[in-house]
């Protein structure tokens, strides 16, 4: 059963090691095994959504979605989308962005390094839009009690996350400005830059939320329309073809994963900018994780268990938002990427291990005496 649904997803990743221990020796291996975990970590809550959704529609449209939607997440959202980034920031071709990317990779590394301002404030802002908007929404499990809690009662505030986003924006955009004039006034334009980067960042972010609400709110329409046409059907005895109703649904369906899905790769790209400008490395790394994703979305269709390690999602958002902040203060500081990897990889372990531990404590209190109130919430939080 793992190996069957893991299969492609294994060979992909010894392929992508052993093409990126070719292209840039053990460096270069050790930078996409970190990319290709982050963007598994950072996935995991990605497959949970899919597979949620994805059950509820039917064969074919499961298969369209694990076959076009993979080729989209793949091909479309990490592969041409970092060359459409610095092509936009370098203002070159993206033909000539990949050229240089292959063949002169100090003048592509200058163009990157020169864009990394807009890149790291567009980046920066639409991670910690994502953040926010986790750690402000008052859920059911909590990870970090002491801190999700109060932040939860704080989240009631309309657009709370987007005032303090900016607020960050304008200071970063500020101290940037400050101390390109300490030091020159070089770069003293570049502020403005990083402003209107880090705006972008954030209509971006809103955009495709709202897109997904549409899809998502569309959805429900149609599956609440479907319920009346079936219950007038029963009455009427004129009975519509279920064909035409389930593909409806998972028309909008479809649509609606295609747009999380996107804005759950997005974090990745954007992320990956963190670790290393180097497209190539870029590309191997994602398109590992991405293979993850359509394993670990079906894993957990034909498992059935959407939510055995509650915490791992709170993990993978505590990992954007540091992302977010490493991106933000990589505007002016160079932070060893290394480092910048392996934040991630610390959080999403730490909140696995506090899934297990929660497991454990849930099943002992189980085959002992019913839990406590107050044992409930020991074992609900850390």
């Amino acid at each position: 059963m793992l190996l069957k649904t893991f299969g492609w997803s294994f060979a992909i990743t010894a392929l992508g090691l052993v093409a990126a221990a070719f292209y840039g020796g053990w460096t270069a291996f050790g930078i996409v095994a970190i990319l290709a975990v982050l963007e598994i970590s950072l996935s995991f809550d990605n497959a949970v959504v899919n597979a949620g959704i994805l059950k509820k529609m039917s064969a074919f449209w499961q298969k369209i979605f694990l076959t076009v939607g993979v080729l989209i997440a793949v091909f479309g959202m990490r592969l041409v989308f970092p060359v459409v980034i610095v092509a936009i920031s370098a203002k070159i071709g993206p033909i000539d962005a990949v050229d240089l990317a292959l063949n002169d990779k100090d003048k592509y590394q200058q163009l990157v390094t020169d864009a990394h301002p807009s890149i790291a404030a567009f980046g920066g802002m639409f991670l910690l839009m994502i953040f926010l908007d986790f750690i402000f929404e008052d859920r059911d499990i909590q990870w970090l009690r002491w801190i999700e809690r109060p932040l939860a009662k704080l989240g009631k505030v309309d657009m709370l996350s987007v005032c303090i986003a900016l607020i960050v924006l304008l200071v970063t955009s500020f101290t940037f400005a400050v101390h390109a004039h300490q030091h020159g006034g070089g770069h003293v334009d570049k502020a403005q830059t990083v402003l209107i980067s880090g705006i972008a960042g954030l209509i971006t972010y809103m955009v495709v939320g709202g897109l997904s609400g549409y899809f998502e709110d569309r959805l429900e329409d149609e599956e609440e329309r479907a319920h009346e046409q079936e219950e007038e059907a029963e009455r009427t005895g004129k009975k519509k073809p279920a064909v035409v109703l389930a593909g409806q649904a998972a028309f909008f369906m479809f649509l609606y994963l295609e747009v999380l899905d996107a804005s759950f790769s997005f974090d990745g790209v954007i992320g990956a900018f963190a670790i290393t400008n180097d497209i190539v490395l870029m590309a191997l790394g994602l398109g590992i994780g991405a293979m993850y994703v359509r394993s670990l979305t079906v894993y957990l269709v034909r498992q059935g268990t959407l939510d055995d390690y509650v915490y791992l999602e709170h993990g993978a958002h505590y990992a954007i938002g540091a992302l977010s902040v490493i991106l933000l203060v990589t505007i002016q500081y160079q932070i060893n990427e290394v480092i910048t990897g392996l934040v991630g990889v610390v959080l999403i372990a730490w909140s696995f291990w506090s899934s297990v531990r929660r497991n454990k404590a849930l099943a002992e209190a189980e085959g002992k005496a019913p839990a406590s109130d107050e044992k409930a919430e020991v074992s609900s939080g850390v």
